[in-house]
């Protein structure tokens, strides 16, 4: 068939530049040609789009040559075999063949493999909507880092205020704080590269990448910010002040494709819950979860690609600590989940591989060598969403039971903690189960005091010992909004202390959650114990982090009538009270010593005199004696 020539198939030019819309550019509209638009810009020839539906037309198209190619190669190959007479020497030659297409087969493979990762890769450039300009950072100034950064940030971040590190061993504590604390339940990268990179960074000349520099940087201001207690204090300064150093090396850092792109995501996540003036950690978890999928860290591996087994390992711990922050943020937000229990497919890491690594510089000791990361893993698995209520809290229970003795205090009470506010939000009303029983109404009512004396003694105590954030604060809105709701519902009956029947569990299910151990007084007054502390702890958070100011005073208005209903009671049963001990008093005044305004009369009807026996009054009155 004969070529057409130039002059009856043009090349397409026109004078305004292709602005990427699809099916067709404006430019291509305007002249009629739309049938002609290669969806090509002046940055990048065909093939070399950015377009997301640019990238997978190609990619079809690939496919489609790939296709038939394979079909007219099957088809010569028929050909050739009806053609070709039979020779002695056949079972050569089919050893040949099979060597050749499975060779083919391999290659094949590897250019699958490698079309698919190049496409994946090519993700983090992609425009959000398919229809709009191309984002590449030499065409727009836009990069994915730069993306999310202002998709994330509420507040911009202050420019850094010097370029000098603080001294070594006040880097070091913070690092320490940072592994025991928040590395020890969230081990996404190798510790050791870290503590490299650290010694690295305050050498003469140091040598790292920016993913190195984001890493120190994002870790020190975790490590101190964690430690802050007011937005005021030093460690807030310092911990604002890392994060703005680590910013300049957001967009290799972030760069699309690559581990450390899920490992700086996370770290800018968890100083997003320390943060939240900052930047926003719903829309970064969910960021990062979406990253997680497209380069398909929600599935273990084939078995034919064979990976090592400590790289394997940290595949599995950076999934679920992911995983762990998307569940966790998730409800305090009360939000749909990132991505659903059914397409994961990982395996829990391995116990063992959180053990204590030595030291490269003698002075950080590593993490503690209990694994809390796979503990914390464990109590959100995949559960079953056809699942029961008890069932799950009975989960959650063989699981707080089963806790190694040997665990730190300070992790041993943030688990315990997460288990109450994990009791109370399966218990409470939801779509799924909108009514309440008088049980579980007690359930809650308990469960929430329990975990609010225990918050108010935390955010009152002289320093923070575990990972906790401006999540705590909506947790203990949560609990408190919570303890309101039931009062508001069965105020009498709770106040009552009456005790509440268990309900019987059907033959092979589990029973429901016991009653947590219960702290003194009656409950009118824990009522009111329960609702001033949760309004103190808010407004201490408040000094903390700017939101939890709003929550204290939604809160406030929330629990007024609730408050205010419990005090007027409280004001009754003393008054009663008072009432009570003053008639009581009066009474035995009346019994010991007669009026002497009035004379003695001897009592009317049915009342006789009290005697005893072998007792003679009138003898002890003359004080002769009995």
């Amino acid at each position: 068939m004969p070529r057409s020539s130039f002059s009856e198939n043009p090349l397409l030019r026109v004078s305004r530049p292709c602005d990427g819309k699809l099916p067709a550019c404006t430019a291509c509209e305007k002249a009629g040609r739309e049938s002609e638009c290669s969806a090509a810009n002046d940055q990048f020839a065909r093939g070399k789009e950015r377009s997301y539906v640019s990238a997978l037309e190609l990619r079809i198209e690939k496919l489609e040559k790939r296709l038939s190619y394979a079909k007219s190669r099957k088809a010569s190959v028929a050909m050739h075999q009806n053609e070709t007479p039979v020779v002695p020497d056949t079972d050569r030659k089919d050893s040949l063949a099979t060597i050749r297409a499975a060779i083919y087969r391999k290659a094949a493979r590897k250019r699958e493999n490698s079309d698919v990762n190049s496409l994946v890769s090519d993700f983090g450039f992609l425009s959000v909507n398919a229809t709009t300009r191309d984002f590449e950072p030499s065409v727009s100034n836009m990069t994915f880092a730069r993306l999310v950064l202002a998709a994330a940030t509420n507040d911009p971040v202050p420019e850094p205020k010097s370029t000098k590190l603080p001294p070594r061993q006040t880097a070091q504590a913070i690092v320490q704080y940072y592994l025991n604390n928040i590395y020890s339940l969230f081990p996404f990268f190798d510790e050791t590269i870290l503590l490299s990179r650290l010694e690295e960074l305050y050498q003469e000349q140091p040598r790292l990448r920016s993913t190195d520099y984001w890493l120190v940087y994002m870790v020190l201001a975790i490590g101190a910010t964690a430690q802050s207690r007011s937005n005021q204090d030093d460690f807030y300064r310092n911990g604002l002040e890392f994060a703005s150093r680590a910013l300049p090396y957001a967009d290799r850092a972030l760069a699309p494709g690559h581990l450390t792109q899920i490992q700086s995501l996370i770290l800018l996540t968890q100083y997003s819950m320390l943060d939240p003036a900052h930047f926003d950690s719903w829309h970064l978890i969910g960021i990062t979860c979406r990253v997680v999928i497209d380069l398909g860290y929600h599935q273990d591996p084939p078995p034919n690609q064979q990976l090592n087994k400590e790289t394997l390992d940290m595949r599995r711990k950076l999934f679920y600590s992911v995983y762990a922050l998307d569940r966790a943020i998730s409800l305090v937000h009360a939000r749909p989940f990132s991505f659903t229990d059914d397409s994961v497919n990982v395996d829990l890491p391995s116990m063992a591989g959180l053990g204590r690594i030595p030291s490269i510089s003698g002075t950080i000791t590593g993490p503690r060598s209990e694994n809390p990361a796979v503990l914390w893993f464990q109590l959100h698995p995949l559960q079953d969403p056809a699942g029961y209520i008890w069932q799950m809290c009975f989960e959650m229970r063989e699981w707080s039971e089963s806790l190694p003795k040997t665990l730190p205090v300070a992790i041993r009470e943030l688990f315990d903690l997460e288990l109450k506010y994990s009791y109370v939000y399966c218990i409470a009303p939801s779509g799924r189960a909108p009514h309440m029983t008088a049980y579980g109404r007690m359930l809650i009512f308990e469960y929430a005091i329990s975990y609010v004396d225990r918050v108010f003694e935390l955010a009152h105590g002289p320093f923070n010992a575990a990972f906790y954030t401006y999540h705590d604060a909506l947790r203990v809105y949560f609990m408190g909004s919570q303890f309101v709701a039931v009062l508001r519902d069965a105020a009498d009956a709770l106040l009552a202390g009456s005790s509440v029947p268990v309900p019987l569990a059907l033959p092979g299910r589990a029973p429901p959650p016991p009653m947590p151990p219960r702290s003194g007084g009656d409950n009118l007054d824990r009522s009111l114990g329960c609702i001033e502390k949760a309004k103190m702890t808010l407004k201490k958070y408040g000094e903390r982090w700017t939101n939890a100011n709003m929550l204290s005073k939604s809160f406030d208005m929330m629990s007024g009538e609730v408050l205010a209903s419990l005090q007027s009671k409280k004001m009754m049963r003393e008054a009663a009270q008072q009432q009570q001990q003053q008639q009581q008093m009066q009474y035995m005044s009346n019994s010991i010593m007669p009026s002497p305004l009035q004379p003695v009369q001897q009592s009317q009807g049915p009342v006789q005199e009290v005697q005893w026996a072998d007792v003679d009054i009138q003898r002890i009155i003359r004080g002769e004696g009995m």
